[in-house]
């Protein structure tokens, strides 16, 4: 089985694992009591916030660690929102941001707040003049932006936003997560968020790194834990194998991530090149080394993934829809392109050639198989 889907989860990285294993024997207490112990594990912690906030571009005490990156994302958006609320109830946004800023977004508006979505383009490119214009109206509390789109993989306006957003006073939220251990971290931000099965650490590992000066109240009752951020028992040996992850893919990527991009480069010219009426999706240029999306008119993604992985690929969509909604991708609607039929290939470290290779002599039949179901041909 290939599994060529890593925007969605990158395997555990083996330093990972060699890192989780060592610290299930040395960081099991309570980092906050105060016997033998509890010290190793607090030191083991210590040690795994400044690995990740060297990285990240921040102060260790500037970040605290989360159960997900969903997490950090809402406590990210509400508490920030929460400590401005002074200031103002507006919120911006662009509108291919991930799930989690705009189920925060709703929250803010059913409580009375304001939000301003900023569109994209073809490419999925926020427009840096409008979402400036947008942060610098008067009572905006927070603007948010990704590094990069977690299903087309264009890489956003992050430098530019950042200049916007301090020349207007108000904080800057940057969800990092599908470029962290990837590509540098942009400055300028006031609040930085990351997720740590997207580099190859264990799931359940968010980061959320708050700027010393930044106005934030959490939304939760206060706890003592993560610097009054986060509540709960921090998952010591988690964070350690998830700072482990970061450090080897951060040291991986100028060999590995070249590499991955003249793959994605292969696919992105040959899968239009074999099959007939399909549409490449993204920047061609700025974007994520290791992910492309392509959509396949006449095509259902939901049947054209199972084919898939009938196969031997793991592979996703940004199109998939749920019973429940039948509502296509938010990203895809926003850039108005082809939302049926979606692949979303994102190769994981140490994918070979010859998985793309493979990948790239099936897809066609499998495309014209599903066609000639429905009549097309």
């Amino acid at each position: 089985m290939a599994y060529l889907d890593a925007a969605s989860t990158e395997p555990l990285h083996p330093a990972a694992r060699d890192a989780f294993m060592a610290a299930l024997e040395a960081g099991w207490a309570d980092p906050a009591r105060l016997y033998g112990t509890a010290r190793r594990a607090q030191m083991l912690l210590d040690q795994a916030r400044a690995d990740v906030a060297e990285i990240l571009g921040a102060r260790p005490d500037e970040v605290s660690f989360t159960s997900s990156g969903t997490q950090a994302i809402h406590l990210g958006v509400l508490g920030t929102l929460q400590g401005r609320r002074r200031i103002g109830r507006r919120m911006v946004t662009g509108a291919v941001e991930h799930s989690s800023v705009l189920n925060a977004a709703a929250a803010h508006e059913r409580e009375g707040g304001e939000v301003e979505t900023a569109g994209v383009d073809i490419t999925g490119r926020v427009d840096a003049g409008a979402f400036a214009a947008a942060l610098s109206r008067p009572g905006t509390a927070l603007a948010c932006l990704q590094t990069a789109n977690h299903e087309v993989g264009t890489l956003q306006p992050v430098p530019e936003a950042a200049e916007a957003a301090q020349a207007a006073g108000v904080p800057l939220l940057v969800d990092a997560a599908q470029s962290a251990g990837r590509l540098p971290v942009p400055g300028g931000w006031s609040v930085l968020t990351a997720s740590a099965h997207k580099w190859g650490g264990p799931a359940g590992v968010g980061v959320l790194a708050i700027r010393k000066g930044t106005r934030w109240r959490s939304p939760y009752p206060e706890d003592e834990r993560e610097h009054r951020r986060v509540p709960g028992f921090e998952n010591v040996p988690a964070i350690v194998a998830a700072a482990a992850a970061l450090r080897a893919r951060a040291a991986e990527e100028a060999e590995e991530g070249p590499r991955l991009s003249a793959l994605v480069e292969r696919i992105r010219r040959e899968v239009p090149r074999l099959v007939p009426d399909v549409e490449v999706i993204g920047d061609p240029v700025r974007r994520l080394a290791h992910l492309v999306t392509f959509s396949c008119l006449y095509v259902e993604g939901e049947a054209l993934l199972t084919e898939l992985d009938k196969s031997g690929f793991s592979i996703s969509s940004g199109s998939s829809c749920t019973a429940s909604t039948l509502r296509p991708s938010h990203v895809l609607e926003a850039m108005g392109v082809l939302t049926h039929g979606n692949v979303r290939v994102s190769l994981p470290r140490g994918v070979s050639e010859s998985d793309v290779d493979r990948f790239l002599a099936v897809l066609p039949d499998v495309v014209r198989r599903i066609r000639s179901s429905l009549g097309v041909h």
